[in-house]
């Protein structure tokens, strides 16, 4: 282990340890107002726990310090926000004004954590009217796309049921999922069953997945390609179908993979009147798949930075980094995802299923 490794560590948490300090004296001080009696190291104990939460839930399989530990961090980044603000209201107000702001504080985030588990949870279905001006002209497609499942300890059985009743409900033709089935490790997929509900989302023209970041972080996307194939889901790795005889359907490895094919690779012996949509987990290289007569590129990863204001970070890292985009013929589709990554919540953002209706015609 290097030295600036080692310096990178005790940097981050010497300044981690400071900001939880800086939250919990707050907090200190704040009951300390109220009429609360809360012993000093019942608290300070209490803050330490909440504080190492999110590194023991990393290397535990116990779900409920694991949330603990998520949550936590949705409490320290927004006091980040709110507490410079609440003392510098304090100390020019009056010092009796804390007791009411800590109040509002509070219930600031009981909105959080309400809000914030109804957009997680209540899945939303947002729909876009694509036209491509390749031929022949043709019947619409109905496709239903679903990113970001992340299934694991957080999202499981129940969360995917609402994916799999979405899916009996607006009865697509095509069913794309573009990356990410599982968070980091494939275990609670296998504990808990999963592909017995994963395995009842059909379509007329077929099921197809990629691979995302997330699917290869556990070294299990090996078997997670056999597991969902064996129920009927399709995984593309750098791989390309001809759907009905009427488009192309690509299918990229993730960034992560280091040997994933370029797509001039991909495209190579393809029929260019043909329409060719692409699903790519990550929402880049725009210019390349434009430039090889990609039509409709799908994708998810952003989750449109999940928790607000972290859409502020993706809108600025990503040329899109949430809904529909067009660029002369190119066009692209970002969707915020269906599952979460890291605490169960969504603000600024919503679970979403996404249907495209695609039409096309010879120009």
């Amino acid at each position: 282990m290097s030295l600036l490794y080692v310096f990178v560590i005790l940097l981050f948490l010497l300044i981690y340890s400071t900001i939880c300090f800086y939250v919990g004296y707050n907090g200190w001080v704040w009951i300390n107002m109220t009429r609360l009696h809360v012993n000093k190291w019942f608290y300070v104990g209490f803050i330490s726990l909440l504080s190492v939460a999110m590194f023991i839930g990393q290397f535990s399989m116990f779900l409920p310090i694991k949330i603990i530990g998520y949550l936590w961090l949705i409490i320290l980044g927004y006091s980040l926000i709110l507490l410079p603000i609440a003392n510098l209201l304090v100390s020019l107000i009056k010092k009796r004004s804390a007791f009411w702001i800590g109040w509002l504080i509070v219930l600031f985030f009981l909105a959080i954590f309400i809000v914030g588990s109804y957009n997680a949870w209540s899945p939303v279905v947002r729909t876009y009217d694509v036209h491509i001006e390749k031929g022949p002209p043709t019947n619409e497609i109905k496709v239903l796309m679903a990113s970001d499942l992340h299934l694991g300890q957080i999202v499981g059985k129940k969360h995917l049921q609402r994916l799999v009743d979405i899916a009996s409900e607006t009865k697509p033709d095509l069913i794309l999922i573009p990356g990410d089935l599982i968070d980091d490790y494939i275990d609670p997929y296998l504990n808990e069953n999963m592909g017995e509900i994963l395995g009842q989302l059909q379509a007329p023209l077929g099921v197809f997945a990629v691979s995302g970041n997330h699917d290869y972080y556990g070294n299990d996307l090996e078997k997670l390609v056999t597991e969902v194939e064996s129920v009927g889901v399709q995984m593309l790795m750098d791989e390309a179908v001809l759907i009905n005889d009427q488009f192309y359907l690509i299918g990229r490895n993730d960034l992560t993979d280091d040997n994933r094919k370029e797509v001039a690779e991909l495209v190579r012996n393809f029929d260019r009147s043909k329409p060719i949509i692409m699903m790519d987990h990550q929402p880049k290289e725009f210019a390349t798949a434009e430039k090889m007569g990609v039509d409709l590129l799908l994708s998810g990863h952003t989750h449109r930075g999940q928790v607000a204001p972290a859409h502020l970070i993706t809108s600025r890292v990503f040329e899109n980094d949430w809904g529909y985009l067009q660029k002369g013929t190119f066009h692209s589709i970002v969707s915020s995802g269906f599952g979460t990554w890291g605490p169960p919540l969504r603000i600024g953002s919503r679970a979403e299923v996404v249907i495209i209706h695609l039409s096309f015609d010879e120009n």
